[in-house]
């Protein structure tokens, strides 16, 4: 029985993204990780098992999961290879979530279906190569051209963006002369087949290496008028919505990544033998793997009850940037203490550690980096003091 209750169909995804996971992820990950290939084949895997349509609700062909039943699953996924786990993150938490909550009933009916089949996998853009945390800076404008738009700029740090065939794009639409900050940008429904659209620099990358990170330059790009999402000036305020999603899934892949360094680590220190016994058998060594493992469940309780909060339909930016913050921090020191126990064959890629190292450190940026997160709560928690009896009970 472990710390947390979940539903028996909760559990059923997990073992089945488990099962897979271990099946078919994990034995090529490294290979996949060396040679930075993103593999189609395990796309097509994945779509058939429904993981590209976990949130999407079951009328336009998802598994309609709820946000915990969705985590579990991509935590699974991370243990195995945490370059496939930032492909369903990305997907799933950011793209598929402004669709649903922001999108006409006819931009539903086109383009989710294809993403819960893993036909369309869907793609963020909002950084901008000047414009990282200062999202309201960015400078990617959107000017009216006949019934449509033409949008002129480069996003930056696209994840899968060479592979994606919806791609959510945050773009001015006020004017150079009439600035309106967060209020000025506008999200629109990018497809790769759009005059003007190419996918431009591969970045050369630490970690998730099989995960293609790119940049997108729209030169002239003709977008149609129905295109647009939502409202006119309110794309980023749809933008950092989502993220409310996606820093959960930041949050269970960080955790998978340190729960494969961890179990990594527990396994070698009870085979390696140094002045005549296991090192396993040595207290320090014990310490250091209890400290990891208090650490791993705690943000993991902490992500399953933002996510159970969520669920209710509450209220939980903070608490999506409080589990974000420790689940990745937990998953760079945890890896950082696996490299350590390794010794210097966790130097080397030989043995699994490095990797997840390497994977872990990216998770304390992108979706908003830890000082983002700190400004997040710190921000909530003052307005919470402030309000009614000024409890931060919860």
């Amino acid at each position: 029985m472990g710390l947390l209750a979940f539903t028996d169909e909760q559990r059923e995804v997990r073992d089945l993204a488990r099962a897979y996971a271990r099946r078919r992820l994990a034995p090529l990950a490294a290979e996949r990780d060396r040679e930075e290939r993103f593999d189609r084949s395990m796309v097509a895997e994945m779509a058939e098992l429904g993981f590209f349509g976990m949130l999407i609700p079951e009328a336009h062909g998802g598994l309609g999961l709820d946000p915990q039943g969705y985590l579990l699953a991509l935590e699974e996924i991370a243990v195995a290879d945490a370059s496939a786990a930032v492909l369903l993150s990305v997907h799933n938490s950011l793209p598929v979530q402004m669709l649903l909550e922001r999108g006409t009933d006819a931009q539903r009916t086109r383009f989710l279906p294809a993403m819960a089949r893993g036909e369309a996998l869907g793609a963020f853009c909002l950084s901008e190569p000047e414009a990282g945390s200062d999202a309201a800076s960015l400078r990617t404008q959107a000017v009216r051209d006949g019934d449509g738009w033409r949008l002129d700029g480069t996003k930056a740090w696209v994840s899968h963006g060479s592979e994606a065939g919806v791609l959510l794009c945050m773009a001015r639409t006020d004017t150079p002369d009439a600035r309106r900050g967060a209020r000025g940008i506008s999200a629109f429904i990018l497809t790769p087949d759009l005059p003007g659209f190419r996918v431009g620099k591969k970045e050369a990358k630490l970690g998730l290496r099989a995960s293609p990170t790119v940049q997108v330059v729209l030169e002239e790009c003709r977008v149609p008028g129905d295109r647009l999402l939502g409202a006119e000036g309110e794309g980023l305020l749809y933008a950092l919505g989502s993220l409310d999603h996606g820093r959960l899934g930041i949050a269970a892949q960080a955790i998978g990544i340190a729960r494969a360094a961890l179990e990594a680590s527990a396994r070698y220190v009870g085979e390696r033998k140094q002045f005549g016994k296991a090192i396993g058998e040595f207290q320090a060594v014990q310490f250091k793997l209890a400290d990891m493992a208090a650490r791993i469940t705690s943000a993991r309780a902490l992500v399953h009850a933002a996510a159970a909060a969520k669920a209710r339909g509450e209220k939980v930016t903070r608490f999506c940037s409080m589990a974000k913050l420790t689940a990745t921090e937990t998953a760079m020191w945890v890896t950082t203490q696996a490299v350590q126990l390794f010794g210097g064959y966790g130097y080397v890629t030989d043995y699994p550690v490095e990797r997840h190292f390497r994977d872990a450190k990216v998770t304390e940026i992108y979706e908003g980096t830890s000082e983002i997160q700190r400004i997040v709560i710190a921000r909530e928690t003052l307005a919470a003091a402030a309000a009614a009896d000024g409890t931060l009970e919860d």
